[in-house]
């Protein structure tokens, strides 16, 4: 399962011809067949349907591929995954299929994304020997070789658009939300990735002020801080600020932090997002729906290491 440097990559390396810049509107061929080698060599073809005696760890890849065959099928409003499907076709031939030969970007992702679910699912029940964190650091290496704009993290695909940006704030961010204290929170910052994934940019926007606005009151409630049941982020904010999260020598200091983080996710969210738009078109640029989703994370990050260094 891991990635073999072979001759022509290290001088393309070399050569400096990797892409520099992500691009989110194509899966090529090449990286399509490469998951799919993935698949094959994690969760395996299931056998055929005229098969009788199987294994135990058929029968589970079996389940599975036919519970991710049936997700799809009924999710797509579809009988079959594609018109020329074969009625003795493994399901793993099926969904595969399907796969390569898909040619809308989000639809296929939906199935890398289902189908590492169902890996996860696969191993747990087989007790398979493969380690999925090693699975998980393929798919994103293969992303980045083709210099596709995703990575798999915390069960879904999260659209990044920089790895640097990515590896300080976004990854660092969904690790600490991890922690089931911060459930909530994790749901909700995550559910803003996948809007704006599929350029739901308003409905992003909300889910980052709501990712926002619970960490924060897990925070107060942690640490038994009082607050309003209805107080605003504004509130919440200066709540937290005024609670001794932070030190008070460092209070002028974190005076434009305040600012920041009072006036930023909330505001752009209330301005663009928050409220009905009657008549009026609002158009939410991308680019600031990412710069919000990366100052969330930001914040997330530091509020959260801001707790943990008061114990």
């Amino acid at each position: 399962m891991a990635i073999v440097e072979l001759f022509h990559k290290r001088q393309k390396r070399l050569r400096g011809e990797y892409p520099d810049v992500y691009q989110y509107d194509e899966l090529p061929d090449k990286l399509k067949v490469q998951i799919v080698h993935m698949w094959d060599e994690t969760i395996g073809r299931d056998p055929s349907i005229y098969s009788t005696y199987l294994d135990s760890i058929q029968k589970n890849s079996r389940i599975v591929l036919e519970q991710v065959y049936k997700i799809l099928t009924k999710e797509l409003g579809v009988f079959k995954l594609t018109s020329n499907e074969q009625s003795d076709s493994t399901y793993f031939e099926k969904i595969s299929n399907y796969f390569l030969n898909e040619t809308e970007t989000e639809k296929s992702l939906d199935v890398v994304e289902i189908m590492m679910q169902a890996i996860i699912l696969f191993h747990r029940s087989s007790r398979n020997k493969f380690k999925l964190v090693e699975v998980m650091d393929e798919l994103n290496q293969r992303f980045r070789e083709h210099g596709i704009g995703y990575q798999y993290e915390n069960g879904q695909i999260i659209r990044m658009d920089s790895e640097f940006i990515h590896a300080e704030a976004v990854k660092p961010a969904l690790h600490l939300l991890s922690d089931p204290t911060y459930k909530g929170a994790q749901q909700e910052f995550l559910k803003a990735h996948e809007h704006y994934r599929h350029e739901r940019y308003s409905e992003a926007l909300i889910d980052c002020l709501k990712a926002y606005e619970s960490t924060l009151k897990i925070i107060l409630d942690k640490n038994k801080w009082e607050y309003s049941p209805n107080a605003t982020a504004d509130e919440l904010t200066g709540r937290l600020m005024q609670s001794g999260l932070v030190p008070e020598f460092w209070q002028q200091y974190f005076k434009s932090l305040k600012n920041t983080l009072t006036s930023g996710v909330p505001t752009a969210r209330n301005k663009l997002a928050g409220h009905g738009a009657a008549n009026e078109v609002r158009e939410i640029p991308e680019y600031l729906v990412s710069y919000i989703l990366h100052m969330t994370a930001s914040t997330i990050v530091f509020l959260i290491k801001a707790d943990e260094s008061l114990k």
